[in-house]
Order: C-alpha cells, then sequence, then structure tokens
C-alpha cells in the first residue's frame, strides 16, 4: 500500500513538474504590455501581430494610461509599457527606473461630435474652454448650446501633462468640469455620443473614431503637416522598458523601430519617430518641455 502511495505521489509530482515547466516554457514567449491607450488603439494591435508572425513571441496588451505604462514597467508588474509622455520622478520614485524609446509621433486633435458645424478653433478659444470663461457653442459660432467639455482625470495624464505644458505652460492648472474620465478611450466615446461634447486626444486613435476632428490655428492635424512641423500640438509615443529588458523585450523594441515595423506604423496613419526626427529639434523652439 505504502509502495502505490509511493508510486503516485512521485507520478503528481512529476506532472506538477512538467506542468510547471511548459508553463514557464510558454511564459518565455509571452511579453506583456500596459499603458497609453492612444497608442494601444493607434498601432500596438498591428505591431504585435507582426512580431508574433515573425518570432512566435505573443505580446499580450493592456490599457491604463501612460502612467501606468511607465510605472509598471519599472517596478516589474509588465514588461514593456506605453507612454505618451516623458518620465516624472518628481511624482513617483518608481519612474526613475524606466527607460523610453521614441517610437512614432502624434498629434494631439481637437475633436467634437460629428455634427457639431466648427471647423477651426484658436489656442485662446481653446484657453476659455478649458479655463471656464467660454461656455456656450453659440460663442463660436455654432448652436446656442453649452459645452461640455471632457477631460483626463489628473495632472500627469499623456493627454493631461501634454495640454497643460503645451498651452497652458502650468503643469498644475485645473480645469472646471464635471466630466473628467479615467483614459482617453472613454473620452473618445464620449464625444461620438454626445452632440455637445469637445475634448482633445491623440490623432493616432481620434482617427479611428467616429468623431469630428477640428483645425487649430488654422492648421488641420494631417500627416503632413505634422511631419513639416507646421502644426504645434504633438508630442513623441514611447515603448518603455525596464533599466534591464529581457531578451525578448529588447527584440520587439528593435522590431518596432525597424523597417518592417516602422511600415507597420505608416500603414495606421502614424508618423513612426524615425521619419521626423527634427520634430524633436522644433519642439525646442516652440518652448516645449521635452527633458
Amino acid at each position: 500500500m505504502r509502495t502505490h502511495q509511493f508510486v503516485y505521489s512521485l507520478l503528481a509530482a512529476m506532472l506538477l513538474f512538467t506542468t510547471n515547466t511548459y508553463a514557464i516554457a510558454d511564459e518565455d514567449n509571452i511579453i506583456r504590455w500596459a499603458g497609453c491607450g492612444i497608442t494601444k488603439k493607434a498601432f500596438m494591435a498591428e505591431l504585435a501581430k507582426g512580431f508574433e508572425k515573425k518570432t512566435g513571441i505573443k505580446v499580450m496588451l493592456e490599457g491604463g494610461g501612460a502612467t501606468r505604462g511607465i510605472r509598471d514597467t519599472s517596478t516589474l508588474k509588465v514588461d514593456i509599457g506605453g507612454s505618451c509622455r516623458m518620465t516624472l520622478p518628481e511624482s513617483d520614485r518608481s519612474e526613475l527606473f524606466a527607460n523610453l524609446h521614441p517610437i512614432a509621433w502624434d498629434a494631439l486633435a481637437i475633436i467634437v461630435h460629428k455634427n457639431n458645424p466648427i471647423q477651426n478653433i484658436r489656442t485662446q478659444q481653446v484657453k476659455d474652454i478649458y479655463t471656464g470663461k467660454i461656455t456656450n457653442w453659440k460663442q463660436l459660432g455654432g448652436a446656442d448650446a453649452p459645452i461640455q467639455l471632457y477631460v483626463r482625470k489628473g495632472n500627469i495624464s499623456g493627454v493631461g501633462y501634454a495640454i497643460r505644458q503645451y498651452i497652458f505652460k502650468d503643469g498644475g492648472i485645473k480645469f472646471p468640469t464635471p466630466h473628467q474620465v479615467q483614459s482617453s478611450g472613454p473620452l473618445e466615446k464620449a464625444v461620438e455620443q454626445d452632440r455637445h461634447a469637445i475634448g482633445i486626444t491623440g490623432i493616432s486613435s481620434a482617427r479611428k473614431r467616429n468623431v469630428k476632428i477640428i483645425g487649430f490655428d488654422g492648421k488641420e492635424p494631417s500627416i503632413d503637416n505634422l511631419m513639416a512641423g507646421k502644426y504645434q500640438l504633438y508630442r513623441p509615443l514611447y515603448l518603455v522598458t525596464s533599466t534591464r529588458p529581457s531578451k525578448n523585450v529588447k527584440e520587439f523594441i528593435s522590431y518596432a523601430s525597424s523597417h518592417q515595423g516602422r511600415e507597420i506604423i505608416r500603414k495606421n496613419q502614424t508618423v513612426p519617430y524615425k521619419d521626423a526626427p527634427n520634430l524633436m529639434s522644433k519642439m525646442i523652439v516652440y518652448g516645449f518641455d521635452v527633458k
């Protein structure tokens, strides 16, 4: 009887060891990505699919925003992150241990409901909407209806940080609106549904929504205007790694910047970073904080 028990125990242990071995092997072929919703919707699914086809390594995608992309990667909760802002160690020390790899350029798009007649908006008008000085579409030549402003929660979300830095030059400014959402996805969906809505998001994801993208200071956020630096609201999109990335993560970073990876990004109507490196110097000329 004891012999049988020993055999059963040995078989169970061998089965457990084998199962764990396979689990580890499977884990070696998986990269977990989390972060910026704009990057995720813009091209990450297609980039992940191309990488898996080439290498057999699967990239699992989650959202959560730029802050999660930076902090969860630096603390090793995920393998790689996505961010549309720089690291801010003063907000959280863990961001010291994140490395940013610029992968694409993204314009900030001002979006309204598809039936909104407004075609263009000026910098001062954007400031007045966000600070509560303009509250009715009639003040902009539109319908006599209240403006419903949708913004990201918190000051250091990717889009929220960019708006404060680029438009207001004030990282701590508050926007008086009840419509505060957790990420860019819900903001874009709200503008799709609310006839009186306005918000700012990334052009790379806005193009895939049923919204109207309006001009800013007489310029459209087109690829040509972005690459020429004529549309001034833009920022890099980053892939984030820890200070000691795995071999698979390094391979994915290289793939994303390769000719094949850049072609996937272009096909998704986003400008690869290497296609317009001059934009970084233009950002400095405009007075943007790009440290």
